[in-house]
């Protein structure tokens, strides 16, 4: 007999013959997310000296690699398999990681400015691209049925890497310097790719668990099929709306954070702990949502009402900030509103929405996960970026407060919730049927 699905133990919820794929899956997530966010705080620091008002160029930049990436991966999983498609890519990270070695270890190589941009970028870039491919080959080898099951606890390991990579940087960088930090990054992520090969291997060994896929072949078609399907599939299209309407809250907040650092804080160490401090908080309570709340509540009520309770509390957390606006002002642990609303909105997003949104591509075909989903979670995101970024630079001349950003934040949320419960109610025969006609089933 088959565990529960709705237990209230999360380990109930491994059948027999996963375990084996749910553990190296877990591996898998935890080298990328603790990669990532062992070197995430020097971006942020990067960042900070600039202050929010230099964000578009850096968006700006990171949008125009993504657009130009996308086709290049459209045309290589058009062409390539699975197997040798997704180690390729982490592979890349790997290789670009050991070339910033020698330019954080001399500084006289090149200009801090331009190295400061580059690493911006290509972190931007690295980090959304290595993460959706992780998401896109998870629903590739799991069903709709395990991925509502399986996802929340394999979603725990990439915070317990993101805790990992941000204790390891406060401890390391005073010590060691940053380019030690990007040698152990680029270690992390060699395991990643062990990890994708046995995957690749166990998927193929397990052909009835997703037999049209098992063998993870080339998906056909041409390199701009993901724009297209963004466009002519109302499932991909409200995707793309649901993730800019997230945006709409993480730029923001990441923005106000960021001139919180800006103003506040005066010397690089500060500004690389503070943004530790806050990468360490936000993934705490990340954690404590996908054990407490979202491996509950995803397999027995469905992405929607997990999406909407994360609006609900970005909505709370926002109104604080309307009513606290002033960033001088510490409330809690000597963080601003500003800084708690970060916290509380990126650790519920990463902790209940964004399992629930990549559960919801599960159920789609598989070209849409490997092209429609790879620009979604890619260069629809980075745009969002830099039209919100812009957007804030342009209200500031307008005279916009930090209340006002809160409160079109909030508005964001809102339908952002009622978005997220829609596309819950879709099945896979309706996206099947909206991808050969272009209209809602």
């Amino acid at each position: 007999m088959k565990p529960n699905p709705t237990s209230g133990h999360a380990l109930d919820r491994i059948h027999q013959g996963e375990w084996p794929a749910v553990a190296i899956s877990f591996l898998y997530f935890f080298c990328v997310l603790a990669a990532y966010y062992m070197i995430r705080p020097v971006r942020e620091q990067l960042s900070a000296a600039v202050g929010s008002t230099q964000l578009p160029w850096f968006y700006g930049a990171t949008f125009v690699c993504m657009v130009l990436l996308a086709p290049v991966f459209g045309a290589v999983v058009s062409r390539w398999p699975r197997r040798i498609v997704v180690p390729l890519f982490n592979l890349i990270g790997v290789i670009c990681l050991l070339c910033f070695v020698p330019f954080f270890a001399d500084p006289t190589l090149v200009s801090q400015r331009t190295l400061g941009i580059v690493f911006f970028v290509w972190l931007s870039v690295f980090n959304l691209f290595v993460v959706s491919l992780f998401w896109i080959f998870m629903t590739d080898i799991w069903s709709p049925e395990q991925a509502k099951r399986l996802f929340p606890i394999i979603a725990v390991a990439g915070t317990v890497g993101a805790v990992t990579g941000p204790t390891l940087t406060r401890g390391l960088v005073q010590v060691l310097g940053v380019a030690p930090l990007l040698v152990v990054s680029a270690s992390l992520l060699s395991i990643a790719v062990v990890c994708v090969v046995m995957l690749g291997r166990w998927a193929k060994a397990h052909a009835h668990v997703r037999p049209e896929q098992a063998d993870g072949e080339a998906v056909g078609g041409g390199m701009w099929d993901g724009v297209k399907q963004i466009f002519a599939t109302p499932f991909m299209r409200n995707m793309a709306i649901l993730l800019l309407l997230a945006d709409g809250i993480g730029t923001v907040n990441y923005a106000l954070v960021t001139d919180y650092s800006h103003q506040v804080l005066t010397d690089e160490v500060m500004r690389t702990r503070f943004a530790a401090n806050v990468d360490l908080a936000t993934n705490i309570l990340t954690v404590l949502t996908q054990l407490l709340l979202t491996r509950w509540m995803l397999p027995r009520y469905g992405a929607g009402p997990v999406i909407m309770v994360w609006a609900v509390a970005g909505i709370a957390m926002l109104t604080l900030v309307m009513l606290v606006p002033d960033p001088h002002l510490p409330l809690i642990a000597g963080m601003p509103a500003v800084a708690l609303a970060l916290i509380v909105t990126r650790g519920l997003a990463y902790g209940m929405a964004e399992p629930a949104r990549h559960s919801l591509f599960a159920k789609a075909p598989r070209v849409m996960r490997y092209k429609g989903q790879n620009v979604v979670d890619t260069a629809v995101w980075r745009f969002g970026d830099l039209v919100i970024a812009s957007g804030m630079n342009i209200l500031r001349a307008g005279g916009a407060t930090v209340a006002t950003f809160a409160g079109i934040s909030a508005a964001s949320a809102c339908i952002a919730g009622v978005i997220g419960w829609r596309l819950s109610r879709l099945t896979g025969d309706s996206l099947a049927a909206s991808m050969r006609t272009g209209k809602q089933a």
